[in-house]
């Protein structure tokens, strides 16, 4: 009987220490996910202008290209021979949209260099639709471009901090959808 009866406290003390344990059940958001709450990647191409000569070479048409294509929606015509784009710079445009943000909000977005340009310091970002892997267009983004560093040059030497390549629009882009 006395065997018993330590068996049972012991039972009892094992299942005192099991105890906090099994009260701590998990959360229902710790073990599943509510479709459709994930973010989206955003991405679009657009122009920054307003480089003080930092901008893409003649030689990188797609910019050239994206100028004439733009003041032709403008309703001006240039050929496309006479066009100089060492004030504007092809970039790409990238941001993130959370799950419930709501049409009108604003969002930053990153800017990146796609062709030579050697520095976005100064310049605006234009009119930028940003798609998703859909391809439907959830925001819009323009805006000043703010750079991370810095490029210095003076009598043959340089200095650099970082890159001016790249850079970001803060609150730039505005959700559509």
């Amino acid at each position: 009987m006395r065997k018993r009866t330590i068996a049972a406290g012991l039972l009892i003390l094992l299942l005192f220490l099991i105890a906090p344990e099994l009260d701590a059940a998990p959360r229902i958001k710790d073990i599943c996910r509510i479709g459709g709450t994930e973010s989206v990647q955003l991405i679009g191409y657009g122009l920054v202008v307003g480089l003080d000569g930092s901008g893409d070479s003649k030689g990188t048409q797609f910019t050239v290209q994206s100028v004439v294509n733009m003041l032709t929606r403008m309703g001006i015509t240039v050929p496309q021979s006479k066009v100089r784009t060492k004030n504007v710079a092809a970039v790409m445009v990238t941001g993130r949209l959370a799950a419930y943000t709501r049409p009108g909000s604003r969002l930053d977005v990153s800017v990146a260099s796609l062709g030579n340009a050697t520095s976005l310091a100064g310049g605006v970002l234009l009119l930028t639709p940003l798609s998703a892997a859909d391809g439907q267009v959830y925001a819009v983004s323009q805006g000043p471009v703010q750079v991370g560093g810095y490029e210095a040059s003076a009598s043959g030497s340089s200095v650099r901090k970082n890159t001016t390549t790249s850079g970001r629009v803060p609150g730039g882009a505005t959700v559509e959808r």
